[in-house]
């Protein structure tokens, strides 16, 4: 492993110096010896098993819900269901002061998607409660289903959640997150080539080796304590007081060993209803997934789809980008309205692009609820920008990692966030990594710098259009259409160290004209 110890060193605190050495991580030896303790070895007298009643529907109305079957077999203590629950609708958002509650613990009303729990069953073993789950009748009137995002924006679609009344999450007055950076327009107007991409990430499970899942028993002074694998400890005992309207203090939470999470053990499914039913029963209730169930209802990452649409010169420069970005919620918001929020401020990536425009909208559609995985929505965004980051090098005929140089970050400009970009280090990392995989780069790009040429005028806040048709003082603006009129505006300063070749070589997608691939199409 190569230290370079002259890059930065007036930034850096040289007291840090953990890298590289076989530090032993605190629970290794309790994982290799077995004596780790997760949530399931805490085995409690007298527990018993809670299993759910799930929806085989997408949407569906509930009619009837009858759980007299499945009371009477041996075995069974005692079903829940929504009133039961002293909080019926909840959002996990509320704890980032954001709203509103639109997800039941347990369904009443609707069923919004397959797989839904609308009882839950306890038993004395895990086979009874199971079986006895099977049992519990409920009369459906299926309702028409949306999966996808657009099919969700459009007119007359079938509204999933009424909590919000629309298929997308507000965000005060908006319905999308955005950005606004510059004249987006006049950046495509004046661009050599206009580039315009979709992405599409999949709604990836996590998988992990222990299903989620706790156990909840009464404790001492009218407390209670939860056993559980959250990956978000005070966050689900929050949650939990708040379903279950009880001060937090008389809830004791233990956790700390999680077997697989990347995200997935964050939603506050399980605790809650778990310690509904030791309140109830004034025993222990143990509540976990099967592995069919991890797979079928735990919530996966967002199924996100990115529309990007670049206008870049022929010296290499990205002058104006474009995004549209659809978050799929699924069902409920769980944690996607701030995925959203991260994906639309990751867009414009660790590059200089005088004008930005994006619109992240969080859609609802009947698909599992998503939520948080590795990073969510500045994975998927990653994904979409750095794929168009090598179209947009072969169009104009540079190396990928030297159009990633030339377009990075320097100390001084403005990002289009509004902020001044301090401590870059990307032509640094992009350096080095092509010296380590021995991929040439020109003298003139390894001798670039992030503390260089920054700054002056890359370092402003552009001005916004003017008001006009399409750029009223409500704010609404129309989204870019990138308009072939000639340019009038003052193409954005290049870096002092940029090439001083007139042009790169052409590639044969090279010339003043526009491309698009929406959809698998092409346009010349």
């Amino acid at each position: 492993m190569e230290f370079r110890k002259d890059l930065f060193a007036d930034e850096r605190d040289d007291d840090l110096n953990e890298v590289g050495r076989p530090t032993q991580r605190q629970d290794a030896q309790g994982h290799v010896t077995g004596r780790s303790r997760f949530f399931d070895d805490y085995a409690l007298p007298g527990m018993l098993h809670m299993k759910f009643a799930r929806s085989p529907h997408h949407h569906a109305r509930i009619r009837s819900l009858d759980t007299r079957e499945a009371a009477q077999m041996p075995g069974v203590v005692r079903i829940l269901t929504s009133e039961d629950v002293p909080k019926k609708v909840h959002t996990l958002l509320i704890l980032l002061d954001l709203g509103p509650d639109d997800e039941p613990p347990l369904a009443f009303d609707k069923v919004r998607y397959r797989g839904e729990p609308v009882a839950a069953v306890i038993a004395e073993s895990e086979a009874v409660a199971t079986a006895a789950a099977a049992k519990v009748r409920v009369e459906y009137e299926p309702l028409p289903a949306v999966f996808d995002v657009e099919e969700a924006l459009a007119p007359g679609a079938p509204l999933v959640n009424e909590y919000h009344g629309r298929n997308w999450y507000d965000y005060n007055g908006y319905d999308f997150r955005k950005i606004r950076f510059g004249d987006v327009e006049r950046g495509f107007r004046e661009a050599d080539h206009v580039v315009e991409e979709r992405y599409q990430m999949s709604p990836i499970e996590h998988a992990p080796t222990e299903t989620g899942g706790c156990i909840a028993a009464p404790d001492t002074a009218g407390r209670y304590v939860c056993y559980t694998n959250t990956q978000a400890l005070f966050f689900s005992l929050e949650t939990a007081a708040r379903i279950l309207d009880l001060p937090s203090n008389r809830l004791h939470f233990v956790g700390g060993t999680v077997g697989g999470g990347f995200g997935g053990k964050v939603d506050s499914v399980h605790e809650p209803l778990a310690l509904l039913g030791a309140m109830l029963t004034q025993r222990p209730v143990r509540s976990a997934y099967s592995r069919a169930e991890e797979m079928q209802v735990s919530s996966p990452r967002g199924a996100e789809r990115f529309y990007v649409k670049d206008g870049v010169m022929d010296d290499g420069r990205i002058v104006a980008r474009y995004a549209r970005i659809h978050f799929d919620a699924g069902a409920y918001s769980r944690l996607s309205p701030y995925g959203a929020v991260k994906a639309a401020a990751h867009m414009p990536g660790p590059y200089y692009i005088p004008n930005v425009w994006v619109d992240a909208r969080c859609v609802y559609t009947n698909r599992t609820p998503s939520s948080a995985m590795r990073g969510f929505g500045v994975t998927g965004a990653d994904f979409a920008l750095e794929v168009q980051m090598d179209k947009l090098a072969r169009l104009v005929g540079m190396d990928p990692m030297e159009f990633r140089i030339f377009n990075a970050y320097r100390d001084g400009d403005m990002k289009a966030h509004r902020r001044v970009t301090k401590n870059a280090a990307l032509i640094e990392c992009v350096q080095a990594a092509a010296r380590i995989a021995d991929w040439p780069l020109s003298e003139r790009f390894q001798a670039m710098s992030s503390t260089r040429d920054g700054g002056g005028e890359r370092g402003v806040i552009p001005p916004a259009p003017a008001p006009g048709p399409g750029n009223g003082a409500s704010g609404r603006r129309v989204p870019p259409a990138g308009a072939e009129a000639a340019a009038t505006t003052t193409r954005p300063p290049a870096p002092a160290d940029a090439p001083t070749v007139a042009s790169p070589a052409r590639s044969p997608l090279a010339g003043r004209g526009r491309m698009s691939s929406l959809l698998g199409t092409r346009r010349r």
